[in-house]
């Protein structure tokens, strides 16, 4: 299983607006009840996606780095290629996860900032079978970068590459 593409998109609403957006505006852009909007929230924070609910709506909490979830589909050996690439143009891949049919949502924190950090990251895997190899290949990783600028390098980056879903 994965994000739906709705679920997708209410992220990117929520990572672009600098107001909450209430579960009835979602669910009016989507044509769907509040009572889904709330179910697809629940699966998002299961994700891992910072989502703060206020009495306005919810938001994304950010802090004071922009916190991204991609989702990834790609073949074992580029792994290191992908990494390296958000951690070249300026991310730190804070972890990847994958959404099991049977098990749910596995999470592995990874915290890598740089090369070196990747290096170490593969090496280690080459005793055991990524997660992704689970779901077919697709995988999530939540990134943050310093601003949106460097986000959209590091997105852009990946999706040359064919990396993006």
């Amino acid at each position: 299983m994965k994000l739906s593409k709705r679920q997708n998109e209410i992220i990117k609403i929520l990572q672009k607006s600098d107001e909450p957006k209430s579960g009835e505006v979602l669910g009016d852009i989507f044509g769907v009840s509040r009572q889904i909007i709330v179910k697809d929230i629940g699966v998002l924070k299961a994700f891992g996606v910072q989502i703060i609910s206020t009495n306005k709506g919810y938001k994304i909490d950010t802090g004071e780095y922009l916190t991204k979830i991609i989702e990834s589909k790609h073949e074992d050996g580029d792994i290191k290629d992908e990494l390296n690439t958000i951690v070249d143009n300026g991310g730190v891949v804070i972890d990847i996860f994958i959404n099991h049919p049977v098990y749910g949502v596995i999470r592995k924190d990874l915290d890598i900032k740089s090369r070196n950090g990747v290096n170490n990251f593969v090496k280690n895997m080459d005793v055991s079978t990524p997660l992704k190899n689970l779901t077919g290949n697709i995988h999530y990783h939540t990134i943050r970068a310093k601003d949106q600028e460097t986000f959209e390098i590091i997105e852009n980056a990946l999706k040359e590459k064919g990396y993006l879903k």
